[in-house]
């Protein structure tokens, strides 16, 4: 592809002539019974630098005669479709391109669809870039494409998550799976999305339509993946009209959507009945946080469309939890009295009329493809403070209900102008002109910049920002090696084919939301090579190209292969690791007794002192216990060591079972173990302790299997507490080491009285 344009004018002006666009028609199969149901049309420009229909649009776009060649396109669709006899049963899918839909408010289609065939059956394809655009204009467009009688496709389904959010609200009739879905590894994300897409076939009946099936094993995916049609190129290409040998059937649709009133606000979508609670507003912002914590969780895939009565109820903590909103969620829109058509960047207003009663609402709507939730409530017009004024409201799981309230504020949303998209801030770049002509030798030097091009090591690409899917126009020949692919299978797709299902997502989410801003972004993520779908990880500089009035129109992107770093970083990273695991087991071992697994003595001293640091400062004490065990020597002497060591984990397991989770528990030495006691009551603390004591002196009288035979062993316990025995660990020790010597002394004078 080359790069620059001599003089575009007279091709885009043959175009536009009549006759200059023609349609071609591609079949659609259904994929059990092989039948072809229904066929897609497809632009085609008058031979020449024009004939493809991603350079026709782009020319057309730059003369701003979009609206003019959209409508001739479809023209030339319905008159193709007719002129090559694709009628009932058949049906005829022809798309609209989503920046006519407010220039160009489609009203070509009641005048086809007044002079058409009874049994022409049409299906009005519309891509997901329409969806976050205009909102307002697509939605409208839907429902008046519907009461012509016609149905509703939404095309690649998949490469963006914004199509899965807005499913809900369309309710298409077929869903166009993105090539990429039946052309790539399966992985989490094309889970994600068979996911939303099957969930929403199962409850509305729509048809899913798999694209790009060019091979047995693309076909078996699609059916893998619930497709139930199925187009590409196994099955036929382009041409100009009924593919022949091919069995023909017909599209059977489920029934549509009942027509939603445009003009109702939220709280009029309640159905009648629904029993509404009164609350003051202090209430209904926890419950707005709540929803909004619950459309964090849902991600890309979820709409979020909330209402703030006036302008300065969109406070700065609110403007922070919609900046968080943006980044997380697919589309976001606020609506309010004076609030702006953008209260924040990635945030959609509206103009709101003075009548409309949303002005007098308190609205958050939340809905995605598994989940759907509105809190809709009414001012009740009280006086008084703010956050004490009264509001009747009804907070909503129904699926019905939620998805009208979407839509009712949606459909008040203003469209995103192409002039109004974000521009980067500086060192904006020559837009460079995606034209077939050949190197063109000016004044500016483009043969030079092309030649560098040509020749550089570093992958060159140009992504066209204003056509649908965001195309790559132009490759230079060190791509085609990178991406292990003939330029010919790159061009005209969009960038995203070459990532992996491993390919890191928040790298990706990063890179989205640059563009979103149109600003530059450097990121390294990992790639597929070739048709082996070879990994490699690419370091990719993507930089905004901006036009004469400062529009975004281009990203260039400069991309290196840098596996074999990512390779050596990652072995650095794994021995730092392992030597960090070392590391933390021989901290382990140095505080741990490698018989029962109880900290020793090193350990329990550091706790113990932090515990009576807190103690100096605070309400509660601290004790200390030490447990001396009576008749262990006894038991190694006569069974020898191995069952004296089962007597030791024994008893470790009795003593840890007695205490409480914040108390601590170590072995001292052979038979000695201490345990200290946190968090008692100073009033209380000594006669607390010597009770745990004496529960630990029982717990320790009953017998303990070992070596087949049962042994009694016995403990004396000595307690010293905080501060009155000692004001720090070594003071505590030798005052519970005393008192035990005490109690051990005393129980045995017990026995010789006996």
């Amino acid at each position: 592809m080359d790069l620059f344009s001599e003089n575009p004018e007279s091709a885009l002006e043959a175009a536009l002539a009549p006759g200059g666009v023609r349609s071609v028609f591609q079949p659609i199969v259904e994929l059990d019974t092989g039948r072809v149901v229904a066929y897609e049309a497809l632009a085609r420009g008058p031979q020449g630098p024009l004939e493809r229909p991603d350079l026709l649009f782009a020319a057309a776009r730059t003369a701003g005669r979009l609206a003019e060649l959209d409508e001739l396109c479809r023209a030339a669709a319905f008159r193709g479709a007719v002129e090559q006899g694709l009628l009932a049963p058949l049906t005829v899918f022809v798309n609209v391109e989503p920046e006519v839909l407010d220039s160009a408010p489609l009203d070509d289609l009641l005048a086809i669809a007044e002079g058409a065939p009874r049994d022409l059956r049409i299906v009005l394809e519309i891509t997901e870039r329409a969806l976050a655009a205009r909102p307002a204009e697509l939605l409208r467009t839907v429902e008046r494409v519907r009461s012509l009688g016609w149905a509703v496709a939404v095309d690649d389904v998949g490469a963006d998550s914004m199509s899965l959010a807005f499913l809900p609200l369309l309710s298409p009739d077929v869903i166009k799976l993105d090539l990429s879905l039946v052309q790539t590894r399966p992985g989490p994300a094309i889970a994600e999305i068979m996911n939303a897409v099957n969930a929403h076939a199962e409850r509305t009946g729509a048809l899913v339509l798999a694209e790009g099936i060019e091979t047995e094993e693309h076909l078996a995916t699609a059916r893998a993946l619930g497709a139930t049609l199925r187009q590409g190129w196994l099955f036929g290409r382009p041409g100009p009209g009924i593919a022949p040998g091919l069995p023909t059937g017909e599209l059977a649709f489920a029934s549509a959507p009942a027509a939603a009133d445009v003009d109702a606000s939220p709280f009029a979508c309640l159905p009648a009945g629904v029993p509404l609670r009164r609350s003051v507003k202090s209430l209904l912002i926890e419950l707005s946080k709540q929803l909004e914590r619950e459309a964090m969780r849902l991600g890309e895939t979820c709409v979020v469309a909330s209402t703030f009565q006036e302008a300065r109820h969109f406070t700065p903590s609110t403007i922070q939890r919609y900046r968080d909103l943006v980044e997380r969620t697919g589309f976001v829109c606020a609506l309010g009295e004076d609030l702006p058509t953008e209260p924040l960047p990635g945030v959609r207003g509206a103009a709101l009329d003075p009548s409309d009663p949303v002005r007098g609402e308190w609205d958050v709507v939340v809905l995605s493809p598994h989940f759907s939730a509105a809190l809709l409530a009414r001012d009740l017009g009280d006086e008084g403070p703010d956050l004490e004024r009264s509001f009747e409201y009804a907070l909503t799981y129904d699926r019905e209900t939620v998805i009208r309230a979407a839509h009712a504020l949606l459909t008040r949303v203003v469209p995103r102008a192409d002039a109004a998209l974000p521009v980067a801030p500086e060192r904006p770049v020559r837009a460079l002109s995606p034209s077939p002509a050949r190197h063109h030798v000016g004044p500016d030097g483009d043969a030079l910049l092309s030649s560098a091009l040509a020749a550089t090591t570093s992958g060159v690409t140009i992504a066209d920002m204003r056509l649908p899917d965001q195309p790559l126009i132009y490759v230079n020949d060190a791509f085609e090696t990178l991406a292990g692919l003939p330029r010919e299978d790159i061009l005209g797709r969009n960038c995203r084919f070459l990532q992996s299902p491993d390919t890191d997502p928040a790298a990706v989410a990063r890179i989205r939301a640059a563009i979103d801003r149109g600003e530059e972004v450097r990121e390294t993520v990992l790639n597929l090579r070739g048709t082996d779908r070879e990994p490699w990880w690419n370091e990719i500089h993507l930089a905004p190209v901006l036009d004469s009035d400062g529009v975004l129109v281009q990203y260039i992107g400069v991309q290196h292969d840098v596996s074999a770093r990512v390779a050596a970083e990652r072995a650095l990273l794994q021995e730092r690791d392992r030597n960090r695991a070392y590391l933390d087991r021989i901290e382990v071992l140095a505080y741990t007794d490698p018989l029962t697994g109880l900290p020793n003595r090193r350990r329990l001293e550091e706790q113990v002192e932090a515990a009576v640091w807190g103690a100096r400062s605070g309400s509660d004490t601290v004790a200390l216990l030490f447990v001396d065990l009576d008749g262990f020597k006894e038991v190694n002497d006569e069974l020898g060591h191995a069952a004296g060591d089962e007597v030791l984990q024994s008893v470790a397991r009795t003593l840890r079972g007695r205490l409480r989770r914040a108390d601590l528990l170590a072995r001292l030495g052979g038979d000695e173990f201490l345990v200290a006691l946190t968090g008692l009551a100073p009033e209380n603390a000594a006669a607390e302790a010597r009770r745990v004591a004496d529960g630990l002196v029982a717990a320790l009288g009953t017998p303990i299997e070992t070596a087949g035979r049962s042994v009694l062993v016995g403990a004396s316990v000595g307690v010293a507490v905080y501060p009155a025995d000692g004001e720090e660990f070594s003071a505590l020790l030798h005052s519970a080491d005393v008192d035990m010597y005490r109690c051990k002394t005393t129980a045995r004078g017990a026995l010789t009285a006996r």
